[in-house]
């Protein structure tokens, strides 16, 4: 990133400085805009019942097909699910009924400097490993060093500016900050997992491996089947357990994992019991799988619960590193060919909304023509952008009549094509017989000839899209939109690969279109970067799929990254939904604002759901009074291990 000159950054500074708040003392929470819900006196967070029962076992699927690693935190390797989350903490906790409000968790306290470049955080000194060992500063600064030095690319692109760690004593640790884009620097270190230095002494960080870590959190990784399933086990001894972020959560003795090969497994895993928890994602599932006697009788609780979060950005992400795709009127040619209107109908029954911004359902999808605030942040790009981004409303996917094959809009897609230099041409092909044989098959009877339609472009190269996938679920979905493509002389196919290999073409970009969610923060920051930002379209692992490489782009995140206020914020954001939408970088699919559960009935919740949050290993508990009145009663969970229980 190229740098202002000096005298430019001090100014930056030092409106910085008066603009954002700042602790004036050490304090137990911080935020990005300095609101906090919760006093340094609250006992708990209102979404938790502080009361919850302890014990029982929660069993659900893991987020992928399958896993090969214990270390979440680089780029090699499926890590299992849950490892993050339960057995690694960190020096604040995330509310999740605020926006972006975080609290003291290893940390007591965090005290943000004045001019916001740098914060020091104060560790209870009573953290421990699950080994026992103490939670130091030198931890603190070796996790730092070590994930933005060998972790996952996207740690190294949001600590891109916070230039060090530094220990100041056994139980204080500083970061230091550089630039103008550190509003939400203090949250990403607070939020960065705490790794045992003594065990990565002994254990290679950078490779993947089976060996449960150690962690701080408040579970160990007891027990688990290569790929198949792992289990994590309550820790009686975890020194965290009274404060008030942990109060009322993790209430299950045992947490399970089970992988299956495909959805359609993991449904009928369910209704054998085989595990307890499932987050239906699939409306004909919704729709029509779960009329069954165990739902009927009441021993499987269906709820929908309510998603207040963006729903983000969902959809077929377009490999624009790819030169077949580098002209946006192509990307937007393949917009006008998925009919989502024939597709919600008769494949989703009716259960979702087209999604059309990258921040879908919150108040950051721009609509309208740009506000002045908007047009302000765009003037300085005028000669780089689209007329109408300046002055009409932000680019829409279109709408169909639903029959599957809109003329219209193909006759449209293939205009835009041809202003590409894609052109359709009637061939005649050979079929039946094909290679060096195909005019011996002829002649002998074995073969046939037809005319088809082929898109090329001036060069004569057919335009062949492959959409690449990992679950046969998804085929239902892809099929019907590449056969529209082939109408239009597209050579469409659909490849189906395993876990493994699907990951890998993922992280080294090697594929046309695939299809991905990313949910977006209420309080967007540095993750864009690793979203749209120029520099993540060349680094392998990232999550710019699509290859966005717009210094339009990488200035209004900047933008994003500098607001000030959430007024500020809100605008930089709408901007920078505008033009990523005009960009064409996605065909974008569908969201709903809510989530569809299915889990049997053992289970109790607090009255009131986390706002952002799904709450469910988090706030839960195992009720053996409902799992009494099952068959085969309540079900205990597996000893605890010596190893877990200490000695």
């Amino acid at each position: 990133m190229r740098r202002a000159p000096a005298i430019l950054i001090s100014a930056a500074l030092l409106a910085i400085a008066v603009s954002y708040p700042a602790s004036a003392e050490p304090c137990h929470g911080i935020s990005a805009f300095g609101d906090l819900k919760y006093p340094s006196s609250f006992a708990h967070f209102d979404y938790v019942d502080p009361t919850a029962p302890k014990g029982g076992r929660m069993a659900l699927v893991g987020g992928a097909l399958t896993f090969d690693t214990f270390n979440p935190f680089i780029l090699k390797g499926e890590p299992a699910q849950g490892v993050a989350d339960l057995v690694f903490e960190s020096l604040m906790v995330r509310a999740a009924d605020e926006p972006d409000a975080m609290y003291a968790a290893i940390a007591r306290s965090a005290d943000i400097a004045a001019d916001r470049l740098s914060v020091t955080f104060d560790l209870r000194p009573e953290a421990r490993f699950s080994d026992r060992s103490p939670v130091t500063a030198d931890d603190v600064v070796f996790s730092f060093d070590t994930l933005k030095e060998k972790g996952h690319p996207n740690f190294r692109a949001r600590l891109r500016d916070v230039t060090k760690a530094t220990a100041l004593g056994p139980h204080r640790v500083k970061y230091d900050f550089q630039g103008t884009q550190i509003r939400d620097l203090p949250l990403v270190v607070a939020s960065l997992p705490v790794l045992s230095k003594a065990y990565y002494t002994r254990a290679v960080f950078e490779e993947t491996s089976l060996q449960p870590p150690v962690g701080s959190g408040p579970y160990a990784l007891t027990d688990f089947r290569h790929g198949a399933s792992v289990t994590f086990t309550r820790r009686p001894d975890w020194w965290g357990r009274d404060l008030p972020v942990n109060k009322g959560r993790f209430n299950f003795d045992t947490i399970r994992f089970e992988y299956y090969r495909d959805r359609t497994a993991q449904l009928e895993g369910l209704k054998a019991g085989e595990y307890d928890f499932r987050e239906e994602f699939t409306a004909r599932d919704w729709a029509t799988a779960y009329d069954v006697p165990q739902v009927r009788e009441g021993r499987i609780q269906r709820l929908t619960l309510p998603d207040e979060n963006p729903s983000g950005a969902q959809g077929f992400f377009v490999n624009t590193r790819r030169s077949k795709f580098a002209d946006p009127r192509v990307r937007r040619a393949l917009d006008l060919a998925f009919d989502y209107q024939w597709m919600n109908a008769n494949l989703f029954y009716g259960l979702y909304q087209r999604t059309a911004s990258y921040f879908e359902n919150s108040p950051m999808k721009a609509a309208g023509p740009p506000s002045p605030a908007e047009l302000a942040l765009l003037e300085p790009f005028r000669d780089k952008l689209a007329p109408e981004v300046l002055t009409g409303e932000p680019y829409s996917p279109p709408v169909s009549d639903g029959s599957g094959t809109d003329r219209k809009n193909l006759r449209e897609a293939v205009k835009v094509l041809a202003s590409a230099g894609w052109t359709i041409r009637t061939e005649t092909v050979d079929e039946g017989v094909c290679g060096t044989l195909c005019s011996l098959g002829r002649t002998f009877g074995l073969g046939s000839r037809r005319t088809e339609q082929i898109m090329r472009n001036a060069r004569g190269e057919p335009l062949e899209i492959e959409f690449l996938t990992v679950e046969a679920t998804s085929e239902r979905i892809v099929t019907p939109y590449a056969q529209t493509l082939r109408l239009l002389g597209i050579r469409a196919s659909v490849r189906r690969i395993d876990p493994a290999q699907y990951q890998r073409r993922m992280k080294t970009f090697d594929f046309d279109i695939v299809t991905q969610r990313y949910v977006m923060r209420l309080t967007p920051g540095s993750e864009l970067l690793n979203y749209f930002s120029s520099r993540a379209a060349e680094t392998e692992g990232s999550f710019n799929l699509s290859g966005i490489a717009s210094p339009v782009v990488d200035a209004l995140i900047g933008k994003i990254q500098e607001a000030r206020t959430r007024n500020e914020l809100t605008t930089a954001a709408r901007t920078l939904d505008r033009v990523l939408r005009a960009g064409n970088y996605w065909v974008p699919q569908w969201y709903k604002a809510s989530h569809n559960i299915a889990a049997w009935d053992r289970f109790g919740r607090p009255a009131v759901k986390p706002r952002y949050e799904r709450g469910v290993l988090d706030t839960w508990w195992y009720d053996s009074n409902k799992a009494a009145k099952l068959p085969g009663g309540a079900i205990s969970a597996p000893a605890v291990p010596a190893s877990v229980r200490g000695k």
